[in-house]
């Protein structure tokens, strides 16, 4: 009987001594990529469907903000243009009297010419033809110059009404609030009817789906975690409740820093920690702040 005791004692010790193996090498926090969604016009929320707890895909359009005075000025400058368009001058209907004045001046210098040379009619005749082409040359010259101006002004006028119009439809399309990234709304901060400004917040959500835990390991143990790496991620619910969960070690600090007071390190007396961040596939368990353990 006393050799049974013995034996059962024994085995109880073996027992509680593989118990306290720890079943982790570091801890941590579960956390989301999140994003703040701030306005970026100024104007009445005319729309705005966005609730918290919502799941969002993303591009998609949840809030509208007032369009009316950015289409009023885009009409407007649209009207301007049409009217730089129109004051446009049409050169060869400008100049054609002018060319057609050249062209007979031309053909009496050459006649005149042509005279002189047979002695039939003195040379003034001719230097009068020869001065008259020449004042029409300038003509025509001084009325291509004035009109070419006159048209590149208005083409650059008509150039900045495009680049406003633009300016003022990019203005536009910032009026519909639309999600950056798929996720889970976590915050609202404003409701529909409400006016905001340029800057301010609207709601913030995140990556639910993608999730990392935060874990600090020490020098000692950074020597076997590498990117890439497949762990084994527990994310722990209180008491005995834990669900594991397949990761990749995603990112490595490059530089140490001292352990937060709120994490359990595998050497209690470290001073000094590096923070790993490890990859994991939510199944809607995992909740943001939650706590987590990870095996190398």
């Amino acid at each position: 009987m006393r050799k049974i005791y013995v034996l059962a004692g024994t085995a109880l010790m073996m027992a509680a001594c593989g118990g306290s193996e720890k079943t982790y090498d570091a801890t941590g926090t579960f956390e989301a990529t999140e994003t703040t969604v701030f306005a970026e016009q100024s104007g009445a929320l005319l729309t705005f469907d966005v609730n918290e707890g919502d799941s969002i895909a993303k591009d998609r359009e949840v809030g509208l903000i007032d369009t009316t005075q950015t289409w009023l000025k885009i009409l407007q400058l649209q009207a301007t243009r049409e009217v730089y368009q129109s004051q446009k001058p049409d050169m060869e209907r400008q100049i054609a009297a002018t060319r057609q004045m050249l062209a007979k001046a031309r053909q009496e210098e050459q006649r005149y010419r042509e005279l002189v040379a047979d002695g039939a009619s003195p040379s003034k005749m001719l230097d009068d033809a020869a001065s008259q082409v020449k004042v029409l040359q300038r003509q025509l010259d001084a009325q291509v110059s004035s009109l070419t101006t006159s048209t590149r002004s208005l083409d650059k006028q008509t150039a900045a009404a495009d680049a406003q119009v633009s300016q003022l439809r990019d203005m536009l399309r910032k009026c519909h609030i639309a999600t950056p990234a798929k996720g889970t709304v976590l915050e609202k901060y404003v409701e529909r009817g409400e006016f905001v400004a340029v800057g301010k917040p609207l709601f913030k959500m995140a990556d639910t789906r993608d999730m990392f835990l935060r874990a600090y390991v020490t020098s000692a143990q950074l020597q076997h975690v590498r990117l890439g790496q497949q762990v084994k991620v527990f994310a722990d619910y209180g008491g005995s409740q834990r669900r594991e969960y397949p990761g990749t070690v995603a990112w490595i600090s490059s530089r140490s820093e001292f352990t937060p007071k709120t994490i359990l390190t595998d050497d209690e007396r470290a001073d000094l920690v590096y923070a790993v961040k490890i990859a994991v596939r939510n199944d809607g368990y995992i909740k943001i702040g939650m706590y987590g353990e990870v095996k190398f």
